[in-house]
């Protein structure tokens, strides 16, 4: 079940209301009994992290990511040997 925030307009009053989704909306305010009880948009509570279709597919633009070499401002912090495509040699011991 959700929980909603009310809000009294006439006198202030602030309540978290835990209610199902097909439950009437609070009218009456429980503090001063007022019928200027509102119920108040509120941010999610939650925040989707990681990669996945929310990140990558809805993202404005074609702006990608920044390379973390770009994020620092500098070259990368441990830069990879380049490779002669050949392994190296063993040593007999």
């Amino acid at each position: 079940m959700p929980i909603y925030a009310y809000r009294c307009s006439q006198c202030g009053h602030e309540q978290d209301v835990l209610r199902k989704i097909s439950d009437p909306l609070l009218k009456t305010c429980p503090a001063c009994g007022q019928d200027t009880y509102e119920k108040q948009v509120t941010a999610a509570g939650f925040r989707l992290k990681g990669s996945g279709w929310y990140e990558t597919d809805f993202r404005g633009g074609s702006k990608s990511a920044p390379k973390p070499a770009e994020a620092s401002g500098g070259a990368p912090a441990s830069p990879t040997p380049a490779s002669s495509g050949t392994p190296p040699a063993s040593t007999p011991s």
